[in-house]
């Protein structure tokens, strides 16, 4: 039976309808670790550090996209909660559309300026020009990469988080495939930017087919078409996902200053060894970011039809389901942190070590992350988007930042991989007390 957003949810029901975004968020990672898998072991290190140097630099590019999917899903679900469906697709198409020219914007800016940023974040010399290929070529493709972003959110509020899985997988086999072919069959000198040319087709796969999908006629509750300028729905989608645009932007900038901090203390090999972590732990938290996305726009439903039995069950379920997958998470990162290390750097024995080393004391983080990460999306989901930045803010550049500066200059390289624990640990401090604080105002 489909499972619909106004339906009473048990842990069986809660874990199937959100299955299908944990799953989505799941294999958008594997795919993403397939495409650092044939770079690193088919193009080499330099060229692994390049594009673990670029992304976090694109990724601040693409947020628009999160920020606009998981603000205005919130928005859109809240108002067919409210019974008002003419009004959630207005506010849909308006939000699709204006995501999508900013991204636009953004895409040739990017483009024009990707030398001096690279150069600002560290690269010179031939890590400088493998940057400029692979992210010129992201850049071509970007505002699809945006527009999937978004419909990953928006898939799940017009309840067809099955079809979002879906249009995923098939971006992700896109990928894979194009990346066997291009980066191994083409010369040496092309082969990275091969793998770009895999991963921008991809993105163009997951962001045409929702588009063609929603603008014809469908069996969803939402679909594209004419809207008006709403200066204040956009406001608000853009106040509300916030928190997910400030965890992202925060989160590649605090990338960018791990690179820095790596390039100091362990050369390029400390930039590669954080770009396995960041690989394999993408995997881990698309879990926790996956069961976000697909709880929100239940939340969101039931907090605007004022179901506050409800939306207090929801909180206790989830909050147990991410204890006990926190747990599972962090005992699979230890016993796989040797195996892993090897899959991406096993041509390099001293990198392997590197990376086994640090990976196993990040690691300890990941069911602290789950709490923040939902916690974040939480107050996403009831509209209130101050908090959930506040969140997203403290956890990243504040508590991330701060650690990373100082934990180093006491335990060298270690303190580096510290920095990411103590920063979760912190934040979940912070999340507990927010979730308290305003319960008697959302009456969960």
């Amino acid at each position: 039976m489909t499972i619909q957003l106004s339906d009473r949810f048990t842990y069986g029901k809660l874990i199937k309808f959100t299955l299908p975004s944990i799953a989505m968020m799941i294999f958008t990672s594997i795919y993403s670790v397939v495409d650092g898998f044939f770079i690193s072991n088919f193009t080499g290190k330099v060229a692994f550090s390049a594009v673990n140097l670029i992304i976090p630099f694109l990724m601040i590019v693409a947020t628009v996209g999160i920020m606009f999917g998981t603000g205005g899903t919130a928005i859109v679900a809240n108002t067919f909660g409210a019974g008002d469906k003419e009004k959630a697709n207005r506010y849909f198409s308006l939000f699709v559309y204006v995501a999508f020219v900013l991204s636009v914007l953004f895409a040739i800016l990017g483009f024009v300026f990707i030398r001096p940023i690279a150069t600002l974040l560290g690269a010179k010399g031939e890590l400088l020009g493998h940057c400029i290929v692979y992210g010129r070529i992201i850049l071509m493709t970007l505002p699809f990469f945006v527009l999937q972003l978004l419909f990953q959110s928006f898939f799940v509020a017009a309840e067809k988080p099955r079809l979002g899985l879906l249009v995923t997988c098939a971006a992700g086999v896109t990928n894979m495939v194009l990346d066997a072919v291009l980066v191994i069959l083409l010369p040496l000198e092309y082969k990275l930017a091969g793998a770009a040319i895999a991963t921008a087709f991809s993105q163009f796969i997951g962001g045409v087919i929702p588009l063609v999908y929603f603008y014809r006629k469908n069996s969803s509750i939402l679909r594209l078409g004419k809207t008006s300028f709403d200066g204040k729905a956009i406001f608000k989608a853009c106040t509300n996902g916030s928190s997910e645009f400030m965890s992202n932007v925060s989160m590649s900038i605090v990338g960018m200053l791990y690179n820095i901090q790596l390039l100091k203390f362990a050369g390029e090999n400390g930039v590669a060894a954080y770009g396995v972590m960041m690989y394999v732990s993408m995997i881990f938290s698309a879990t926790f970011i996956g069961y976000s996305i697909g709880a929100s726009p239940v939340i969101a439903y039931h907090d605007g039809a004022r179901n506050h039995d409800e939306l207090k069950g929801l909180l206790k379920k989830s909050l147990r389901l991410l204890g006990v997958s926190g747990i599972v998470m962090v005992t699979a990162a230890q016993l796989l942190a040797v195996p892993l290390a090897q899959i991406f750097v096993g041509y390099d024995k001293e990198l392997v070590d590197l990376t086994v080393s640090g990976f196993r004391i990040f690691a300890i983080a990941f069911p602290f992350m789950g709490f923040v990460i939902f916690g974040s999306g939480f107050f996403t989901a009831l509209n209130d988007g101050l908090t959930s930045a506040l969140i997203s803010f403290l956890r990243t550049l504040v508590f991330q930042v701060s650690a990373v500066l100082l934990l180093p200059i006491i335990w060298g390289i270690d303190g580096i991989w510290i920095s990411i624990v103590v920063a979760q640990v912190v934040a979940v401090v912070f999340t507990a007390v927010f979730l308290i604080v305003k319960r008697k105002n959302y009456h969960y």
